[in-house]
């Protein structure tokens, strides 16, 4: 055998066991990957495993701050008419309503809200129209609904019910090229949805929240005060149905 033909089965033989260590490695990665798959995800295929942490994640609903059962006595103290059951359902038709408005680029399927809810729903359709998009909120189904917080800012009192929900979400151009989102993927969210009563006229700053007070059923004034059970104008008994004085001033999605 000659020296290159020696030389030449060398390098041959080299190769081969480069490629053999290089195949070894892959097997002992490979097995660890399923090892590792199997221990986290129950099954071989770690691709496989993702996709059922991403189900399961897609399934689970999000966890809302529940603290109703500290600001609603409160609440009832400041408010003896408020009806929790009623207002939470109220807020949950705002909030289902809100979103199928954006799906249709309708603001008219709007149920109830303050002047500044329904300018705020306009603009963000107005938005989409105008860039040539189209929102789309799908199947969706609410899970849980609780006061988060509830506080006085001037002049007005803030309730922020804080809702769980699901739904199948997407941003498309007018083209239909999918921007963001799946529309084939559930979607775990929550939404804030503030309930506002005015309680001092005088100190709030949006003149559109005006009409949202208790006026004098005699004169037609203003009564300015939450307390106040008497006209300063006329003198009149006032009678305050709170119900009607609560108005929906905003829906937004928590950030994650």
């Amino acid at each position: 055998m000659s020296m290159g033909q020696a030389g030449t089965i060398i390098i041959l033989v080299l190769i081969l066991v480069i490629i053999g260590s290089i195949a070894y490695g892959v097997y002992r990665v490979k097995n660890a990957v399923s090892s590792f798959s199997r221990q986290a995800f129950g099954t071989d295929s770690i691709t496989e495993g993702l996709k059922q942490v991403e189900e399961e994640y897609a399934g689970t609903p999000k966890s809302v701050s529940a603290m109703t059962s500290l600001y609603l006595p409160k609440i009832k103290r400041e408010f003896p008419e408020f009806q929790y059951d009623e207002m939470k359902v109220r807020a949950e038709n705002v909030l289902t309503s809100y979103l199928m408005a954006i799906d249709a680029g309708n603001p008219g399927l709007l149920k109830e809200g303050s002047r500044e809810l329904k300018d705020k729903l306009e603009m963000h359709i107005s938005g989409l129209k105008g860039r040539g998009e189209k929102e789309q909120f799908e199947n969706i189904k609410l899970h849980r609904t609780e006061i988060a917080d509830y506080k006085k800012r001037n002049g007005r009192c803030i309730i922020t019910f804080q809702t769980s929900l699901q739904y199948k979400y997407c941003l498309k151009e007018e083209g239909g090229k999918l921007l963001k989102g799946n529309p084939d993927v559930l979607r775990q969210t929550r939404y804030n949805t503030d309930l506002v009563y005015i309680q001092d006229r005088t100190m709030v700053e949006d003149e559109r929240d005006f009409s949202l007070g208790i006026n004098c059923p005699n004169c037609g004034a203003p009564v300015s005060g939450l307390g106040n059970k008497v006209c300063e104008y006329c003198g009149t008994p006032i009678v305050e149905l709170n119900i009607y004085a609560w108005t929906f001033h905003n829906v937004s999605e928590l950030q994650k």
